[in-house]
């Protein structure tokens, strides 16, 4: 164990909330003369998929067995592996803090000579990139699919009453001022859950706040006190025009509600399709971007990387980890995974994507998104759990008050390492 990982493994302890160590990798060459790739990844959703990836993989590969482990709770499962010195070869996560922890920790092999990396839209690889607490030399991960947050809709509902896509915010109110004159509902939430305050939050910051604004915020150049006012003001006008007491209901019952014509429009995620359509499968669903500017040009989507694969720094058979990678992004694999999850991917490809994706595609093909924002907040900052408080008691300004505070709390060593970085020179 080389003494430098030990110590930035230490320091990511006090991030990640449990001690790692990036020992050793359960790749081998077995009796059967066979070189053995695990592979665990973080969507047990997604279970049905991966395992007929893998039983097609073993299925066209002599050499090599892939072996994909998908539990109920990964994080928690990866990190014990990390601890008892057995990591697997391939970890699939998402692009979100858990990955900028396992960077700054080098659990990660920089895989630059992948060649699979060149198939990937540069938007996702971007999106990555910005992960990093700060720059760092070589690449770390495969995006593979990605989700989008703005606004589902019941396009047969639309269609019957002649109601039109709205493009800037002004017209969004509107909208919902029409569907509401109308005698139905226009918004529907499940703030009962306080993860699905992010929903709606992150697809407003991504018109109207900054992309990198947790990166300046670390460097000192900016607030959140300064940047999210209009994010925050705006989620209080989307509780005009939910339900009543909106905090009462959970993501299933909102689903549920939604698929049963109960309301026009839901601001989610792509993520929430097939949950809605397990209640009524026949419904129309079409989606638009969150129109959070008054120009309808300053509208970008809000997309994520939901799932990437990374190689653990100490994988032993790099090679036949990369063969692994170059199946998970042929087309054919690919697609199970879209047909599966209704997830957008990173390749850069059309593919078939579900009819729920339709108002998005002309951001998604020319690559104008941005990550969600929450992929940056430290879990230790319950910001959902802030945004719910908030939009309960509507005071603006001690939300952001408080925002700020605690970001310098809970990112207190990650803000010593960037304003550091800077003080160097950064990457000048």
């Amino acid at each position: 164990m080389k003494k430098r990982v030990i110590a930035a493994i230490l320091v990511a302890t006090m991030l990640i909330g449990t001690a790692v160590s990036a020992v050793g990798c359960s790749s081998s060459t077995s009796s059967d003369g066979k070189i053995h790739i695990t592979m665990l990844q973080y969507k047990p959703e997604a279970v049905d998929a991966f395992e007929a990836m893998e039983k097609e993989f073993n299925a066209t590969h002599d050499d090599i067995v892939l072996s994909i482990e998908s539990p109920n709770d990964a994080m928690t499962v990866l990190k014990t592996r990390l601890i008892k010195e057995s990591a697997p070869d391939i970890i699939g996560i998402g692009g979100d803090v858990n990955f900028s922890n396992f960077l700054d920790a080098e659990i990660l092999m920089d895989i630059s000579d992948f060649e699979g990396l060149s198939l990937i839209k540069q938007a996702y690889l971007d999106i990555d990139k910005n992960l990093e607490f700060v720059p760092m030399d070589g690449v770390y991960a495969v995006p593979y699919v990605a989700n989008a947050a703005g606004v589902l809709y019941n396009r047969e509902m639309f269609k019957e009453n002649g109601w039109k896509i709205p493009t800037t915010w002004d017209e969004f109110m509107s909208l919902c001022d029409t569907i509401k004159a109308s005698g139905k509902q226009p918004l529907y939430f499940g703030y009962k859950d306080v993860w699905t305050c992010l929903a709606p939050w992150n697809a407003l910051a991504c018109d109207l706040a900054p992309a990198d604004v947790c990166r300046q915020v670390n460097k000192g150049e900016t607030t959140f006190k300064d940047e999210y006012p209009e994010v925050a003001e705006k989620m209080l006008e989307l509780l005009e025009h939910a339900q009543s007491d909106p905090f009462a209901y959970s993501y299933n019952d909102a689903c549920t509600a939604f698929a049963n014509g109960e309301s026009a429009m839901y601001c989610i995620g792509s993520y929430a399709v097939p949950q809605i359509q397990s209640v009524n499968p026949e419904m129309d669903i079409d989606s638009f971007v969150m129109p959070g500017c008054d120009n309808a040009d300053g509208n970008i989507l809000n997309s994520g990387v939901d799932l990437q694969f990374c190689v653990a720094s100490e994988c032993q058979n790099k090679e036949a980890a990369y063969e692994v990678l170059s199946f998970m992004l042929e087309d054919s694999t690919i697609q199970i995974y879209l047909d599966n999850q209704n997830a957008v991917p990173c390749k850069d490809k059309e593919f078939e994507l579900s009819p729920a994706l339709d108002g998005m595609l002309e951001y998604i093909n020319s690559g104008k998104m941005v990550d969600y924002q929450d992929h940056y907040y430290p879990s230790e900052m319950s910001v959902d759990a802030q945004i719910q408080t908030f939009l309960l008691d509507g005071n603006v300004d001690k939300f952001l008050n408080k925002f700020d505070t605690d970001w310098v709390r809970y990112n207190r060593d990650i803000i010593r390492k960037v304003q550091e970085y800077e003080e160097k020179g950064g990457n000048k």
